[in-house]
């Protein structure tokens, strides 16, 4: 047995003591106890094993008990968890075992954890669904799920690298938002920040670079900015502190993704927050307002940048109120003031701050969302993939605020429709709807509501959903309820399917036979029975020949079958997932298609796919379908790299901007064409007041030669910006 060194013992008994010192409450005899006996049961439990990395096991229980006690602020029976939550599912010990050792409590989140440990396996979607149905019963499995993530992505280095990409995309696209979500703002960005880190190393030591760089001038502005708003704050008696932090380094290549734009045109990359002792005489908001003024009175604020979080908070609990100013040496800083109480549930998240520390008053909003994940999981028919996607519409969306026509106040994501609106209030009013008055005007169902908007829902008996509905709804809940409307009508057509074909088995006297129903799915080309009695049931599919359909030969269709699938000479070679696969100019090499998503061409860092024909689909890293592809299909990922491409070119979508001149077109092509013998597909700029945008789509041999272009476009005269598109 692999036992440990006395310097590791002595780390872990260090760690340990840390977790102890880690409660902002002083524990009872009883809780050390029960940590004690906690510790020392996964200590003996996982003895002899370790990680990857080569540390002891034990180390990665502790460090995850840690994150739950000292950044999400849970308490005893959570950081037992935490500490117990790998013994069920590495060692022969039960769930049975741990309640007669710890309680039923605590076995009941060992197990809810232990459900949750194939998130690293090829049914990543069913696994999540899993883990979302614990969720539902105790909040505190997903926190504790989170400090798991959280502790194996800080551990990620020690990973092979499909592993590192797999773990930080499904991290980014389920994890990230879920940790926002529940409020935990420094564990939602130190997640997002570790994913791009492993899945796009170049682009993240970049912007780190860019901004360590900018540490010393984003210093002394702080130290310039702060100082007559502490000098006004004192004078006016506040209990505070200011600090400043700048964007995280995810939050600055998003914008940085998203406008178009450099790491030096980002003009937000500071933050000021004031964090004040509240005045029990006075409400919280009102003392917010206050030093809202006294900010203002010193620095001139961006009108269309003062957001009011405490009027109306968001979803996951989070209050504060921010406005943007104009600072020391023309720069735009971002302030944020909040209460003591207010920061805590930002840093502490949400969920852990009032579901566990009694304030019932305070939870209506997370109580809200939680119903709408049960409502989720209340259809287990549902497709594991379509119901991830589905319940990631309700993570990271901004929410806007509407009104009914009594004025009741209703929250809704960034961009619902009527349509989102109406099966916000009530599946009926959404299967009935045809409209809406918005501001008393009459609109469609497609209408995209923005906030402050009153709205009446307009119905009809006869009207029922459509298969249209799904490209007009934006929420979770809404697509959810068209597709059991569907799912309802679908179970009628397979009853009434079912019934027919019942009557005309009875009536040729056919006994229904695994033979029998072979026969009926070859020659009507279904590959269920519920699909059959479905179409049967529509009227889609005649029975008047079944008795001549019997009579066939099952083995026919097959015969063609095989003839189409194995006539040819030429065997497919399957693909060694475990390999990195070279993608090659031979014309031969069929067996690898560039995504159209995302345009990949060669010099791009990409990742291969390999479908059910043993194709490989390839993707850009930073892909949005790659990243969610990674997430929900990790087992499939391919390692994939470019060899010499110097005669094909490839189609790529490039984004120009700048002042119009006469001329400006021409200069364009030229470069293009004259200078570097790029073939154009097509060029199509639109000038308007003096601003010029222009989309240009080239055939490109590699990124060498579109990097090359793009610093020879940029350097002419009147561009502001060149800029890859995915599209």
């Amino acid at each position: 047995m692999d036992l440990q060194t006395e310097i590791e013992k002595r780390e872990i008994e260090d760690l340990f003591e840390e977790l102890l010192k880690s409660f902002t409450r002083p524990l009872t005899t009883e809780n050390v106890q029960l940590i004690q006996k906690a510790y020392q049961f996964a200590s003996s439990a996982h003895l002899g094993v370790r990680r990857r990395s080569g540390e002891p096991y034990i180390v990665h229980p502790l460090s995850v008990a840690k994150i739950v006690v000292s950044e999400i602020g849970l308490g005893t029976k959570s950081a037992v968890a935490a500490i117990l939550h790998d013994v069920v599912e590495d060692t022969d010990y039960t769930v049975q075992d741990i309640e007669k050792m710890f309680g039923a409590k605590i076995a009941m989140l060992v197990d809810g954890l232990t459900k949750l440990s194939g998130t690293y396996d090829s049914k990543q979607a069913t696994n999540f669904r899993k883990m979302l149905m614990t969720l539902s019963d105790d909040v505190r499995v997903i926190l504790i799920k989170l400090a798991d993530r959280l502790h194996n992505m800080r551990t990620l280095d020690s990973m092979p690298l499909n592993k590192q990409l797999k773990i930080s995309s499904e991290t980014l696209y389920i994890f990230a938002p879920l940790a926002h979500r529940l409020g935990l703002y420094a564990i939602k960005c130190e997640l997002e920040d570790l994913s791009l880190k492993f899945k796009d190393p170049e682009t993240y030591r970049k912007i780190e670079l860019s901004l360590h760089s900018e540490e010393e001038r984003i210093s002394y502005l702080v130290h310039d900015f702060i100082k007559p708003i502490q000098a006004k704050l004192y004078e006016e008696d506040f209990d505070f502190t200011v600090s400043g932090r700048t964007k995280s380094i995810y939050s600055i290549y998003q914008k940085m993704q998203t406008k178009n734009i450099t790491f030096e045109e980002i003009y937000d990359l500071l933050a000021v927050r004031i964090v004040f002792k509240p005045n029990e005489n006075i409400s919280e908001k009102r003392q917010c307002f206050d030093i809202l003024s006294l900010v203002t009175d010193i620095y001139t604020p961006k009108p269309d940048r003062i957001r009011d979080w405490i009027t109306i908070p968001k979803a996951n609990g989070y209050e504060a109120l921010h406005t943007t100013v104009m600072g020391p040496k023309g720069q735009w800083v971002e302030v944020q003031i909040r209460s003591e109480r207010m920061d805590e549930i930002d840093e502490r998240g949400f969920a852990a701050h009032f579901k566990y520390k009694g304030d019932s008053a305070s939870e209506s909003e997370l109580d809200k969302w939680l119903q709408k994940i049960r409502e989720l999981l209340a259809n287990p028919e549902s497709d594991a993939l379509d119901f991830l996607d589905e319940f990631k519409l309700n993570l990271f969306s901004r929410e806007i605020v509407i009104f009914t026509p009594k004025g009741e106040m209703k929250m809704l994501p960034k961009d619902s429709t009527v349509l989102d609106c109406a099966y916000d209030i009530h599946s009926a009013l959404g299967n009935h709807c045809i409209g809406a008055k918005v501001n008393h005007a009459l609109v469609p169902m497609s209408y995209v509501l923005k906030s402050g908007d009153q709205v009446e829902i307009l119905t009809s008996e006869k009207q029922s959903p459509k298969a249209e509905w799904m490209n007009i709804a934006v929420t979770a809940r809404a697509k959810t309820k068209i597709k059991d409307s569907f799912k309802q009508e679908q179970k009628k057509h397979i009853e009434a399917g079912l019934k027919k074909l019942t009557y005309q088995f009875e009536k040729l006297s056919v006994k229904p036979s695994t033979n029998t129903f072979k026969k009926l799915l070859n020659h009507y080309g279904f590959h269920t029975k519920e699909q059959l009695y479905a179409e049967i049931g529509m009227g889609l599919v005649s029975l008047d020949n079944l008795e001549e359909v019997l009579q066939t030969k099952a083995e026919n269709r097959f015969v063609k079958f095989w003839n189409l699938t194995f006539s040819s000479d030429k065997k497919e070679e399957k693909i060694d997932k475990k390999k990195p696969f070279l993608l090659t100019e031979d014309s031969k090499q069929s067996n690898y298609k560039l995504a159209p998503c995302c345009n990949p061409i060669p010099g791009d860092n990409v990742v291969g796919f390999v479908s059910d024909g043993e194709q490989i689909m390839i993707h850009r890293k930073t892909c949005p379908e790659a990243i969610k592809l990674m997430s929900s299909r990790g087992e499939d990922i391919v390692q994939a790299s470019w060899n010499k491409f110097k005669v094909l070119s490839y189609l790529t979508h490039l984004y120009v901007r700048g002042f119009d001149r006469q001329g400006m077109a021409n200069m364009i092509t030229n470069i293009i064409s004259n200078e570097y013998g790029i073939n154009m597909r097509s060029i199509n700029l639109d000038a308007h007041d003096g601003i010029f945008e222009g989309h240009l789509y080239l055939y490109i041999h590699n990124t060498d030669n579109l990097n090359t272009l793009i610093t020879k476009l940029q350097k002419l005269k009147g561009i502001d910006s060149v800029t890859r598109q995915d599209k």
